[in-house]
């Protein structure tokens, strides 16, 4: 059965594993959005968006029909991708050096339109930040209102409209710098 609105209740007939799908499916660019965030090598996305999705089917039978999807799967991605990125980390200091891919974006920098400098200006500062400040400003790139964002990372409303106003004060200044 297939419903057009994901959010309704399920219906009589929808095994577990139908409503996880269709969820799932009505709400897959919020996977693609923290993984772009977290991640710059293709194949790490692909990796991440596996390991959140595998999450979320674990702690599916644990999630709240009275809170809206999206909000909770925001926090299992975000857990996900920082534990994710955590276990990177010691893995890149264990790695040698050379990446090709660091040599063929260095050459591709050179010839980028103004948009796309722009864009790796922003994935440079979003890269820069703590994992904390990331999720913050990808919820409010993402357009998520205040009190979702305080609802996902569990902060106040307020708290949400202060770390904003220095995140983007500091955006700011960086792109003068790079201007």
């Amino acid at each position: 059965m297939t419903r057009t609105i994901p959010e309704d209740p399920p219906a009589p007939d929808e095994s577990p594993s139908e409503r996880f799908v269709a969820l799932l499916e009505a709400h897959r660019g919020i996977l693609r959005r923290i993984a772009a965030a977290y991640c710059r090598n293709p194949e790490d996305r692909r990796d991440l968006v596996q390991e959140m999705t595998a999450q979320l089917w674990r702690s599916f039978p644990r999630y709240d029909e009275r809170q809206r999807f999206s909000t909770w799967m925001y926090r299992v991605g975000f857990n996900v991708a920082i534990s994710f990125v955590r276990r990177e980390a010691v893995r890149a200091r264990h790695a040698a050096p050379g990446d090709p891919e660091i040599l063929v974006a260095g050459a591709a920098a050179t010839d980028a339109s103004p948009g796309d400098r722009d864009l790796r200006l922003l994935e440079r500062f979003l890269a820069g930040l703590e994992a904390f400040d990331r999720a913050l400003l990808l919820l409010y790139l993402d357009g998520q209102p205040h009190a979702a964002i305080a609802e996902v990372l569990g902060i106040s409303e307020t708290n949400v409209g202060t770390r904003l106003g220095r995140l983007k004060e500091r955006l700011r200044r960086e792109l003068d710098e790079n201007a």
